[in-house]
């Protein structure tokens, strides 16, 4: 394995045998920072119980100062972050939060991927999960996703989750950690801990002195850890609210960032696949030509809905996998668009649904004012990442591992387990940046089938979806298609808005992949994410949503249910407004309460665009605001429009208030 091999993300017991007490609520509190001298190791991590010993690697140059930082004796400074670095900037946004507390001198700062462990799992995934949730089901629901999440280490990148889940541990690890170094730098100059403060790397005490970071080490005494870390007052300290370099260009411009097309093993050979039709059961057969078998090819893998062929060059394996003649069993229901349209229209015209939001009676909001109806619809999307589907996998004495560019390291490890029949704790992954993943990588297929080939092939196997298998094969963002229904009251103001969305459930379709024990089937309210809560004051409302289901499999697609929801919800406040004869704007803003974000947001891009619903010559302008994962965005789109074939988008103004800004 040559040096440029990412860190593991070590694997946990196998979950089947681990007997896990009750768990603990988090809190400030409870992260008790230190590190035991000499040995290196964490004593003061309080989050989680002792028997799940903390498994960040350290290397002989560096001290572990927490679970969350590494001091090296050359000062740099390795900060664990356990979500995946995909485009979004993690690698930099989140080792910033800690950085910022630590006082580090950000030339050296590092990222290193963080191992599975209770420590490390995404709290706020749970949280958003209750929030889809009815009301009454809501505590439920928060309390089972973090038991799942905490006990099985659910590292998961996705929902918009990274900086809110880790904004608190984060911060606090740097504050702590910036305590200790403030402590053992003291003793070391002579002065009162109260006068030092840390800055740029050094501590700093008044008259000039300083001491770095690299030679106070041996000095950190646990006893100094404080019971609870006192963080930056807001406005103070070096990196919170400024754009800093990002950490991860200098390797992908250089060439060196490693993604999961750039691993190198010995004796690695090559796979391509196809998997089934949509809807389509177990593989019958796959025979590939024996005058095939030349320029490289080696032979046929088969997996339950799939085949491949490995060979000496990822080209020749391409080549070869189209001159293979499989069967596939069919399923009972095959994709077919056509029946899935006309699925969605029979639900959509069928009978209400589940209602998952209501206020006032929308029957007599309906029945009153000037009555506007409209149906909207979408189609399933792919994700069509930049970088397909891959993954490279190794498999030797009963054991794993597996070089992926994943959003979660642990569904990787059940998955990749599960398909060996092999424990937990057998199975090693070393997580690789990501060529794009939009909800796609957190799917692990490929991951699965590479470890299968590897196993079946005894030999090292880099496996690379072609884009054509990459886009058939997908997971995809569901159809979906709604009526939505509204009156315009004396007050020329939304009277009552009802909406109706007919799509298949995909949170069962992903869960029963993944996660099992989490999959719902039926009508859900996630279906209905971004129609449930409106922006503006309505006095009757009704959000459905009725279950359609599909043999094509369905994943998270960037905004999810936003996606539709928000084109929906806000073509249908158009509508409604031209009913009522009101500018757009107007219209939209006077149903606001006055000072709310949203509608501060709506007025500010309405003001940047200089805004007008009046049309020039061929030129028209459209609002709209919508609220998804916290953050609220207004934009204001100049199109031109000389006929129908020559369609010229000019100008979009677009207004983001996602609160506090890292």
């Amino acid at each position: 394995m040559d040096d440029k091999t990412p860190p593991a993300v070590q694997p946990l017991p196998t979950r089947r045998k681990r007997q896990l007490p009750k768990l603990p609520q988090i809190s400030r509190r409870k992260l008790l920072i230190g590190i035991g001298a000499g040995a290196g190791l964490a004593i003061g991590y309080a989050v989680w119980p002792r028997r799940v010993p903390l498994n960040l690697a350290v290397r002989e140059d560096e001290t572990l100062i927490n679970a969350w930082l590494k001091i090296g004796t050359d000062g740099r400074v390795v900060v664990a972050v356990p979500q995946a670095e995909m485009g979004q900037g993690v690698y930099t946004s989140l080792p910033q939060l800690l950085a910022h507390e630590l006082g580090a001198d950000w030339t050296m700062v590092s990222v290193e991927p963080a191992p599975l462990h209770p420590a490390y799992a995404n709290r706020a995934i749970a949280e958003g999960m209750a929030a889809e949730a009815p009301g009454f089901l809501q505590g439920f629901v928060r309390w089972a996703a973090t038991t799942v999440i905490e006990r099985y280490s659910l590292q998961l990148t996705g929902g918009s989750t990274s900086v809110a889940a880790y904004w608190e541990p984060l911060r606090t690890a740097g504050a702590a950690a910036r305590a200790l170094l403030c402590a053992a730098g003291a003793k070391r100059l002579g002065v009162d801990v109260d006068a030092c403060d840390t800055v740029n790397g050094f501590v700093v005490a008044p008259g000039g002195k300083k001491i770095a970071f690299k030679d106070l080490l041996a000095d950190i005494d646990p006893d100094d850890a404080p019971d609870e870390p006192e963080w930056r007052a807001d406005g103070k300290g070096p990196f919170l609210g400024r754009p800093m370099p990002r950490l991860d260009t200098p390797a992908k411009v250089d060439g060196s960032a490693q993604f999961g097309a750039d691993i190198r093993l010995p004796g690695m050979i090559y796979a391509a696949v196809r998997g089934a039709p949509h809807g389509a059961e177990e593989l019958t057969s796959a025979q590939l030509p024996k005058d095939a078998r030349t320029g490289g090819v080696i032979g046929v893998v088969t997996g339950p809905r799939w085949y491949a062929v490995t060979a000496d060059t990822w080209w020749a394996a391409r080549q070869a996998l189209d001159l293979i003649d499989a069967d596939f069993e069919p399923g009972e229901t095959m994709a077919d668009s056509l029946a899935i349209e006309e699925a969605l229209d029979a639900a959509l015209h069928g009978d209400d649904g589940t209602i998952f939001a209501s206020k006032g009676d929308i029957d007599d909001g309906l029945g009153a004012g000037k009555r506007i109806e409209a149906d909207y619809s979408v189609p399933f999307l792919a994700h069509a990442c930049m970088e397909p589907m891959t993954a490279t996998a190794r498999f030797e004495d009963g054991k794993a591992e597996v070089w992926v560019p994943t959003q979660s390291a642990t569904l990787v490890v059940w998955r990749v387990a599960d398909a060996l029949g092999i424990a937990e704790r057998d199975v090693t992954v070393f997580p690789t940046l990501l060529g794009g993943g939009f909800g796609r990588k957190a799917e692990v297929d490929s991951a699965v089938q590479a470890a299968l080939i590897a196993r079946d092939a005894g030999r090292p196997v880099q496996l690379i979806w072609h884009r054509e298998e990459d886009m058939a094969r997908d997971m995809y963002r569901p159809p979906a298609k709604a009526r939505l229904r509204g009156t315009v009251n004396a007050d020329k103001k939304i009277g009552a808005f009802d909406i109706k969305i007919a799509a298949p459930n995909l949170g069962e379709s992903f869960m029963s992949r993944n996660i099992p024990a989490l999959a719902s089937g039926g009508d859900s309210a996630a279906m209905l994410e971004g129609a449930t809560k409106l922006p503006y004051a309505v006095p009757a409302f009704r959000a459905a949503h009725v279950d359609v289901p599909t043999p094509v499999p369905l994943g998270y697609w960037r905004s999810v249910g936003h996606s539709y929801t928000a084109f929906f919800c806000e073509s249908f406040v158009d509508e409604l407004a031209h009913a009522a004869g009101i500018d757009p704007f107007e219209f939209r803003l006077r149903m606001m309460q006055d000072g709310s974000r949203e509608a501060e947001v709506l007025k500010t891009a309405a003001s940047r665009a200089g805004f007008s619903a009046v049309s020039e010559d061929h030129v028209g302008r459209g609002i709209a605001v919508h609220k998804s994962f916290g953050s609220i965005v207004a934009e204001v789109v100049e199109v031109e429009a000389p006929s129908i074939e020559q369609v010229t988008v000019k100008r979009v103004t677009c207004v983001i208030d996602c609160g506090r800004i890292v």
